[in-house]
Parts: C-alpha cells; structure tokens; sequence
C-alpha cells in the first residue's frame, strides 16, 4: 500500500468518525507540517456535502479554522526559535545572517502577498507559516492573509469533491503530481528570490 493511499484511508476513517471536527483535525495536523493531503481532506469533504451528510458552508469553515489554528502553532514555532536558531547555526545550513535580515525585509515588504498566495499553493501553504515567523511577520496580517488565502482553496476543493462525487477518490491518484509541481514552482521561487537579493 502507497503512502498515499494509506493517507487517504486515514482521512476517510477520522472524517467518517467524527465528520466536521474531523475536517478541523485533518486541517489543523495539514498547516501543522504533518504530511496530512488537503486536497483529499477538502475533496472527501465535498463528496460528503454531494451526499447531504455535511454542509458546504460548514466544511469550509472547519478547513479554513484547522488551517489558521495549525498555521498559528507553526508560526510561533518560527518566530521564536527558528529565527534564533538560524541566527546562530544558519551558517552550517548555508544560510547567513545576512539572508535572514533579507528575508525579514521581504516578508515585511511582501508579506502580505506570499502568505495570501502560499496558502493557494499545494505543498507551499503547508510550510509558508514557517518563514513567515522567521522573519517575525507582523501576527495580525498573517492571520489576515492566512485566513484570506484558505477560503479560496478550501471552496475549490470543496466544490471539486460535489463536481466529482462518487468519483471523488481520482484526487487521490493525482494529489501527489500535482504536489511534485507545486515544490519544483516553491524551489525555482527559492532560487529566483536567492539569486536576485545576492548581489544586493
């Protein structure tokens, strides 16, 4: 058995067991760093609303909750040790103090902008939170941007999950794909973004 299909195994027993809260948990675990798929948990969701058995207002608020609730815990988790940790050690990960300093000016600058389209992003949104704290990211426009940017992409899998009903499960053949491309797009942005502060 795939990791992938093991994933959503789980996803479909803690939704079918606990049905809202469980999206929440899901969600929470998904912005928390843990390797939770929210294109299964959101879709699953969706399918539940095609069956009557959850609302679709209601699914997306659980999702969008979970995701502000495990995107809070990492970024404190960043803002206060990440950036001291980095700041003593980053050498050993090639990483100065001087692109930490760039990096807080950047977030300070376009904060607003990577959180909000971060969370749009497979992959992307589930580590954004992270350097956001790092670079101590002003707490009331994350929550903002972060709560902003998780509706969207919480209705769009939602409705996917009615479009497909029955059919719902093809998102599980797919998730993974769709992932790998989001992380190639997260490291071209990475590298784009190193190369174009360095010589400043």
């Amino acid at each position: 058995m795939s990791i992938t299909v093991y994933l959503a195994e789980l996803v479909i027993s803690i939704i079918s067991k606990l049905g809202l809260p469980g999206v929440f948990f899901l969600m929470t675990l998904e912005s928390a760093l843990i390797p939770i798929p929210s294109e299964v948990v959101m879709v699953f969701a969706g399918f539940l609303v095609w069956r009557r058995e959850m609302g679709f207002l209601e699914a997306v608020l659980a999702g969008t909750l979970g995701n502000y609730v495990g995107s809070v815990i990492v970024y404190f988790l960043g803002r206060g040790y990440g950036f001291s940790f980095l700041y003593r050690y980053g050498r050993y990960f090639f990483i100065s103090r001087e692109h930490l300093e760039k990096t807080e000016i950047f977030f300070q600058e376009k904060g607003k902008l990577a959180v909000f389209v971060g969370r749009m992003l497979p992959a992307v949104r589930t580590f954004i939170s992270l350097p956001a704290g790092i670079a101590r990211m002003s707490f009331g426009e994350f929550s903002i941007y972060t709560v902003l940017g998780s509706i969207p992409w919480n209705m769009a899998l939602t409705y996917l999950g009615i479009v497909l009903g029955e059919n719902w499960c093809l998102v599980v053949k797919y998730s993974s794909l769709v992932d790998l491309v989001a992380v190639v797009l997260l490291i071209a942005i990475l590298v784009y973004f190193y190369f174009s502060t360095k010589g400043k």
